[in-house]
């Protein structure tokens, strides 16, 4: 089943859409919004499974999706939690300025709270007041829980997923060194992320979807041209049920909260850092790692972050190439 928020009021309108993005049905009689469905998922699920059902039969009144028209599934949530679970990428940045990586990174996964209060839309523009910030994307997978109770073993906290999407989260890489001196994490760092156009139940996904990961090329373009093709379940050090377990260790978790992998990273075939797509390796999906290869390896980095008129695409299809989650497909925008 996919779900998604078409741009309505300040939480968008629910609708189920069709398994090849073409075509939606209103969802409104069953609930409202995403986070309505989610508060009451055991009552709410099976009634939107079966509308689901009789979209795909054209049983029902439909009309036709563009993923223009949708905004983040959840366009706010009650909890956005951002964890790393590909060392890989943490042992990147790390290593370009000198620092060892502590052994504990290899079993107690990293996480910052982030702002859940406006998620963009897929095609929305990453809307930028200064250039010198240093605008980066990262492309990563995220899921959805439902309520979890505090203390929830890293096994069972995958039955509490519920839903299984896309997300970029921005970041500002050159505010970030300043405000964690500070010692108390990420803030004017962080601007708003953007969600893929729609959300997925795992078992939809199938095979796709084993032991707490996406086993899927993340595909990543920057200005058209391929730049990052990582497979997201390789090199992946935490699972989504540890990185669930880990937040709710000493907290419940509300229905909605929004959990993210981290900046999706690959070793290249030697184990050493990741290729450019156009040397035939795996590519990067942050700037700021290829970057820092450029720094191991030459001393200097030359590829610039995100500037005005710069186009992003994050994007996950299946075997026959066709999309899975929609596309985040952004602009950035100098205001």
């Amino acid at each position: 089943m996919k779900l998604a928020s078409l741009k309505s009021g300040r939480d968008g309108k629910l609708v189920v859409v069709s398994n090849d993005l073409a075509w939606y049905a209103d969802a409104g009689h069953i609930a409202p919004t995403l986070q309505s469905a989610l508060d009451d998922w055991d009552r709410t699920a099976p009634r939107l499974q079966a509308l689901a059902t009789d979209l795909e039969h054209a049983a029902i009144p439909r009309e036709r999706f563009h993923e223009h028209d949708a905004a983040a599934p959840l366009p706010r949530a009650f909890q956005w939690a951002d964890g790393s679970a590909y060392v890989n990428h943490v042992e990147l940045v790390r290593k370009a300025r000198g620092a060892e990586l502590p052994a504990s990174f290899w079993h107690d996964p990293l996480m910052y709270q982030g702002g859940s209060d406006e998620f963009l839309g897929a095609r929305d523009d990453i809307s930028l007041a200064n250039e010198e910030w240093g605008c980066d994307l990262e492309a990563e997978i995220v899921v959805v829980t439902g309520d979890v109770p505090r203390g929830v073993s890293a096994q069972d906290a995958l039955s509490y997923v519920r839903l299984v999407g896309l997300v970029n989260d921005v970041s500002l890489r050159n505010l970030i060194p300043a405000e964690l001196e500070k010692g108390f994490g990420f803030v004017q760092s962080k601007p708003a992320s953007a969600l893929s156009p729609v959300f997925v139940t795992p078992d939809s996904l199938g095979d796709f979807w084993r032991d707490g990961k996406l086993h899927r090329t993340l595909m990543v373009d920057l200005n058209g041209a391929p730049f990052g093709r990582a497979v997201a379940s390789d090199d992946c050090t935490f699972d989504f049920g540890i990185l669930i377990a880990h937040l709710a260790k000493t907290r419940n978790l509300g229905a909605g909260s929004i959990i993210g992998s981290g900046t999706v990273s690959n070793r290249d075939a030697d184990g050493g850092p990741g290729k450019p797509v156009a040397q035939g390796g795996l590519g990067y999906n942050c700037i700021a790692e290829v970057r820092m290869v450029e720094k191991i390896q030459t001393g200097e980095m030359t590829t610039p972050f995100l500037k005005d008129g710069d186009t992003v695409r994050i994007e996950v299809r299946d075997d026959a190439g066709h999309s899975i989650f929609g596309a985040i497909e952004q602009v950035v925008r100098l205001q």
